[in-house]
């Protein structure tokens, strides 16, 4: 019997690194609300919903706005998004990452993508990369965000795989968390000091073997 069934992945910074995107986004919003939003703060928006990253960004900049304009900003942040992702392409794919899906697909791991972008089939078809994933729960089949495990759940659930038998992948500190609350086994990907929470933090997925995740987490 196998220790571990399935992979679920966070899409953003994991698979493809679509941060400077939702970034030059939401700074075009910022901007019409009459301040800078810089990179740094950017950091605070990792694994948050568009509608719970506009809240952090209005705070930012103090700014009071009606529900109304509210849901014009968000529609406008994700026309500008689509706008900017549209020649999105296979070299966007962080490295190392195909590897590694084709290395649980020849293990017969079953890999889920579960991500708060609403965007995620249009990415994923845009890099080439739909047809590895049996299972893609994204933003608009979850009502909860991360810290909240319903999008990894839903994943588990669709796969038919217990949350102890499946590693989740995240570069977020919500995302860890939220895969922690879950009961699923969490693997950071980025810096150790930002991830703490994780069971296992990697820098990336180049030069790293399946195996070597299932080893660490055993």
């Amino acid at each position: 019997m196998k220790r571990f069934e399935a992979c679920i992945f966070d899409l953003d910074g994991v698979i493809v690194d679509t941060a400077k995107y939702h970034y030059k986004a939401w700074n075009t919003i910022a901007q019409k609300l009459g301040f800078e939003f810089t990179w740094e703060e950017n950091e605070q928006l990792k694994g948050v919903s568009r509608v719970d990253s506009l809240e952090i960004i209005l705070q930012i900049g103090n700014v009071v706005i009606s529900n109304e304009e509210r849901q014009s900003y968000l529609v406008l942040k994700n026309d500008i998004y689509l706008d900017l992702i549209k020649n999105m392409n296979p070299s966007e794919i962080l490295p190392g990452v195909e590897d590694f899906l084709r290395q649980l697909q020849k293990q017969e791991i079953k890999i889920a993508l579960g991500s708060a972008s609403k965007n995620a089939r249009p990415i994923l078809e845009r890099v080439h990369l739909i047809n590895l994933f049996e299972v893609i729960v994204d933003g608009n089949e979850v009502s909860k965000g991360k810290p909240d495990p319903e999008v990894f759940e839903k994943g588990a659930k669709l796969l038919n795989v217990e949350a102890r038998k499946t590693i989740v992948f995240e570069d977020s500190i919500s995302g860890i968390i939220a895969a922690n609350n879950g009961g699923f086994r969490s693997v950071g990907i980025g810096e150790q000091k930002n991830l703490n929470e994780a069971e296992y933090v990697i820098p990336g997925f180049k030069d790293i073997s399946a195996n070597d995740i299932f080893k660490a987490l055993s």
